[in-house]
């Protein structure tokens, strides 16, 4: 059961990074492209859509740059697996497990400063690429973490200290 457990996060990882790739654009200005498999939305489109077009799919953070936080949840009793990507203006976009728009919305300036605070606070430079000496926690969560430019990736009972501020700062990984 914990093999399987552990193979379906590495592969939910692996679907992480291909998305948060398909999400950046390419050098020239056109988009990058999708991996294969992956639904049109994860694709950054190659002009943005004028404001009144705008859909939850052109909320997802188009290039690395704009993104202030990526977080992949996956596991759970129910092995559903969700992202956050917050932009760094505070907008932030829900997807699910197939990588479809699942919610939206901008976080208040008190609550981004709350965010940008945790995350400095978290030091993502000093903390180890994967933290999984806490012990297991039976359909526990595992979290994949990427700001600035760093991956970290933890589960329940062996997240770091210094992740827990930043987990509670994010928007909501269910809609209400």
């Amino acid at each position: 059961m914990r093999a399987r457990r552990v193979a379906r996060s590495a592969g939910a990882l692996v679907w992480v990074a291909a998305v948060l790739a398909g999400c950046g654009a390419a050098p020239g200005g056109g988009s990058s492209p999708s991996p294969v498999g992956a639904p049109p939305a994860t694709r950054a489109p190659s002009t943005p859509p004028a404001p009144s077009q705008a859909s939850p799919a052109t909320a997802v953070p188009s290039a690395p740059a704009e993104r202030l936080v990526t977080v992949t949840r996956s596991g759970g009793y129910a092995g559903k697996t969700t992202s956050l990507l917050v932009k760094a203006d505070g907008s932030w976009a829900r997807l699910d497990g197939e990588a479809r728009p699942a919610g939206a919305g901008r976080l208040s300036p008190e609550d981004l400063a709350e965010l940008r605070a945790a995350l400095a606070a978290a030091d993502f430079p000093r903390l180890p690429r994967v933290s999984t000496d806490g012990g297991t926690v039976f359909d526990g969560f595992t979290y994949a973490f990427v700001h600035a430019g760093r991956e970290v990736v933890t589960a329940d009972g062996s997240i770091p200290p210094g992740l827990r501020p930043v987990l509670d700062a994010l928007p909501p990984f269910e809609a209400d």
